[in-house]
């Protein structure tokens, strides 16, 4: 990226079901859904949105290995979209197994995100 325009955070849980996929997901858009970018067209080289780049860093509390980046990169609607993964967010108690839900455990994940979007 050779130009960052701003960045967004968010938070997302799965609270049943241990899918480190789904707190991803939930936390991207936490982080873009209540936000307008009315003149990112303007800022963007050609004016086009095919040109915006996104980064998004994800910090996961487990998991690594099963988060679907093709699932997380859906639920960026334009440009390039980048992934980092680190260490981070939480795992904590749900205090009930719900197996209707596909717990496996009482844990539910916690993931944050920060998205940087320039060109």
């Amino acid at each position: 990226m050779d130009q960052m325009l701003f960045v967004q955070t968010g938070m997302g849980i799965d609270v049943h079901g241990q899918n480190i996929t789904k707190a991803a997901v939930r936390a991207i858009k936490n982080a873009i859904h209540t936000n307008s970018m009315p003149g990112i067209r303007e800022a963007l080289p050609e004016k086009s949105l095919d040109n915006m780049k996104t980064n998004v860093k994800l910090a996961l509390p487990c998991d690594h290995d099963q988060l679907d980046h093709e699932e997380v990169k859906k639920a960026i609607p334009y440009g390039k979209v980048t992934i980092e993964v680190m260490d981070g967010g939480m795992k904590t108690t749900s205090g009930i197994v719900l197996e209707d839900k596909d717990d496996k455990n009482d844990q539910m994940y916690m993931v944050n995100t920060s998205i940087e979007v320039g060109y």
